[in-house]
């Protein structure tokens, strides 16, 4: 008898212990699960949407059009049809980026609509509506034109969804573009309808 209880007890021990082996085994498929997502979202082309936690927050602070961006500094300003847009701020940021933020101005005595200023690039002006995904840098010294930094699905990161401007009145806009070399110091800023006009680079 006592033979019988020891096996059973030694039975019971084991599948105790498989299961809690188990248990630990689920969890951490879990976790690793979770890492990949992590991992493959931090992708430089994807939304900040889809990007790691980590990622989130520098994007969130370099893109939010206004933040940190002094109003009363002019560093161009740009004459568009009825139109201005003044650049505030090109800033190179942490990460390989160039953000360059400003607003526009109804300067004329009717209202004025976004226009072409997402471009002529079918599928970003269908995914962009009413946006300023047109605008282009050009470093002139590396003879390369850079284009609005876009995710997964053609997403720009830049401002979007911009309503038809009354008289007087001003919207914040901001673009987000891969960095030139560290070496160049200064670019050619376009927006379609506007004005072309060189930029010094900050940061």
């Amino acid at each position: 008898m006592s033979i019988r209880r020891s096996t059973k007890s030694r039975r019971a021990a084991a599948a105790v212990s498989l299961t809690a082996a188990l248990a630990l085994a689920v969890v951490g498929c879990g976790t690793d699960g979770d890492g990949k997502t992590d991992d493959a979202g931090s992708s430089p082309s994807s939304a900040p949407s889809k990007s790691s936690d980590g990622d989130k927050a520098p994007k969130q602070e370099d893109t939010a059009a206004g933040d940190n961006v002094d109003p009363n500094v002019k560093l161009a300003e740009l004459k568009g049809s009825g139109l201005t847009l003044v650049i505030n701020q090109v800033k190179r940021d942490p990460g390989g980026f160039i953000t360059v933020q400003g607003e526009i101005k109804n300067v004329s005595d009717r209202t004025q609509n976004s226009g072409g200023w997402a471009g002529t690039e079918n599928l970003v002006a269908r995914n962009n509506p009413n946006s300023v995904a047109g605008a282009t840098l050009v470093d002139k010294v590396g003879k390369k034109r850079y284009y609005v930094l876009r995710d997964t699905d053609s997403g720009c990161l830049c401002t979007t969804g911009i309503l038809p401007l009354s008289v007087g009145e001003t919207t914040p806009v901001f673009m987000q573009f891969p960095a030139p070399p560290s070496t160049t110091t200064e670019v050619d800023f376009t927006l379609p309808t506007f004005a072309t006009a060189s930029l010094k680079i900050s940061g």
